[in-house]
């Protein structure tokens, strides 16, 4: 689910990016659209697996050692 939940989220990330320096959303080119039914559910997944990578800077702290003076 990890793999996953990155997966989507670098796909967005590389979306985002194309629109920003090039004004191509390659996710609407390919499924038809912004309001395109597939596009929406591809930018839904990406949101969703944006809230799920929260999760991993929450790991983060987990794993550090704490140090006691």
């Amino acid at each position: 689910m990890d793999t996953l939940g990155l997966v989507l989220v670098i796909i967005g990330a590389l979306n985002w990016g194309l629109i920003a320096l090039f004004q191509f959303d390659l996710v609407a080119t390919i499924f038809g659209g912004q309001d395109a039914f597939l596009s929406r559910i591809v930018y839904g997944l990406v949101g969703l697996a944006g809230l799920y990578c929260i999760k991993f800077l929450m790991e983060r702290d987990k794993n550090k050692p704490v140090i006691k003076e």
